[in-house]
C-alpha cells in the first residue's frame, strides 16, 4: 500500500497553530475513508454557507460528513428540538470526493448541550430524525451518566475553557466498552489563542485517560475557512497526545464505527413476533423422515 509521511521540523505544542496550516509528522494512507462528523449547521445564516462547507470538504478528500444540530435547552420553557433540512433541499448535487468517483455522503447528527439531566430524553421521538446522536455534557455528573447510561454515539469535550471537572477512568472506559467515541474540535484553536490552550490541555487530558481510545477530532467548521484537511488534522492529533495510529484513525476508522454504532442504535427497538406451535403442528424434519421409527422424535403427550 502506498504511504504519505509528512515531515516538520518541530511539532511541539509551540507550533500549534503552524500545524493547523500545515502538515506535520503523521503518515496516512492514500486508500482510507476519511470523515468529518461536525460541521455545524447555523441556523441564523442561509444555506449557501452549508452547502459551500460540504463542497469544501469534498475537495478536500472527506467521504463522509455530518451536519451538526446543536441543540441548548433551557431549565425555563420547553424548546422544540429542531428538525434536520434534507440534504436534496441543502444542496442539489452532491458534490464528487476529490481522489474518488462517488459523491460526497452527508448525515444530520444532533448535539445537545447538557446543564441539567432532564435535558436529556431517551425516549424522544426527534432523535430518531437524525443519523447521529452526540451529548455535551457540563458537569462531572452528567459526564459521567453520558459515559454509563445514555444510549448516544458521540460525547463532546470542551475546548473553549478550563474543564470544570478531571476525567476519571472508569467512566471514560465504561463509554468505550460500549462503542461510545469522545470528539475533540479544532476550528476553537484556529479563531483564538486562548482558545488554543484550552483545546490541547482538554484534549491531552482526555488521551490521558483513554489512552487514545475512541477518540475523534473533528473541524464544528461553521465556514470554509475553519475547515482542514484530513492529512493536517491528524497531524493536529499529535497535539494530544495521540500516537500517528490513533491520530489516523481519529479522522477515519473511529469515526466509521461511530456511524456504525448510530445504526446498530437506531435499529435496536426492532420488534421480533415468534408463534408457538404444537407438536402436531410441526412437520417432520427430514432427518425425521430417514431415521428409523425407533429413533424418531416422539411428539409431547398433552393431557
Amino acid at each position: 500500500m502506498l504511504m504519505f509521511t509528512f515531515v516538520t521540523k518541530n511539532s511541539s505544542s509551540r507550533h500549534a497553530s503552524r500545524l493547523l496550516t500545515c502538515g506535520g509528522p503523521c503518515t496516512v494512507s492514500i486508500m482510507s475513508v476519511f470523515m468529518d462528523l461536525n460541521l455545524i449547521q447555523n441556523q441564523t445564516e442561509d444555506r449557501s454557507g452549508l452547502k459551500s462547507l460540504i463542497e469544501t470538504a469534498a475537495h478536500l478528500g472527506f467521504s463522509t460528513v455530518a451536519v451538526n444540530y446543536v441543540f441548548e435547552p433551557t431549565t425555563k420553557k420547553k424548546q422544540n428540538i429542531p428538525s434536520p433540512t434534507p440534504i436534496n433541499e441543502l444542496i442539489d448535487q452532491l458534490p464528487i470526493v476529490q481522489g474518488r468517483s462517488r459523491p460526497i455522503r452527508v448525515l444530520n447528527r444532533l448535539t445537545i448541550v447538557m446543564s441539567d439531566s432532564s435535558h436529556y430524553r431517551p425516549t424522544a421521538a426527534e432523535y430518531r430524525r437524525f443519523d447521529l446522536l452526540a451529548v455535551y455534557p457540563t458537569t462531572e455528573k452528567l459526564f459521567h451518566a453520558a459515559c454509563m447510561t445514555y444510549d448516544v454515539d458521540i460525547i463532546c469535550i470542551s475546548v473553549t475553557e478550563k474543564l470544570p471537572f478531571f476525567f476519571k477512568r472508569a467512566p471514560v472506559n465504561g463509554a468505550i466498552e460500549r462503542g461510545v467515541a469522545f470528539e475533540v474540535s479544532y476550528s476553537a484553536a484556529i479563531r483564538d489563542a486562548t482558545m488554543r490552550r484550552y483545546t490541547i490541555a482538554n484534549a491531552i487530558a482526555l488521551v490521558d485517560t483513554c489512552k487514545g481510545k475512541n477518540v475523534i477530532v473533528s473541524s464544528a467548521a461553521e465556514k470554509r475557512l475553519e475547515l482542514r484537511g484530513p492529512h493536517d488534522a491528524a497531524n493536529l492529533s499529535l497535539l494530544f497526545g495521540l500516537s500517528d495510529a490513533d491520530a489516523k484513525e481519529a479522522v477515519s476508522s473511529t469515526c466509521r464505527s461511530v456511524v456504525l454504532h448510530a445504526e446498530r442504535r437506531k435499529s435496536a427497538g426492532g420488534i421480533i413476533h415468534t408463534t408457538k406451535t404444537s407438536p402436531e403442528e410441526t412437520p417432520p424434519t427430514p432427518d425425521d423422515r430417514d431415521a428409523p421409527a425407533a429413533k424418531r422424535a416422539k411428539p409431547l403427550e398433552t393431557e
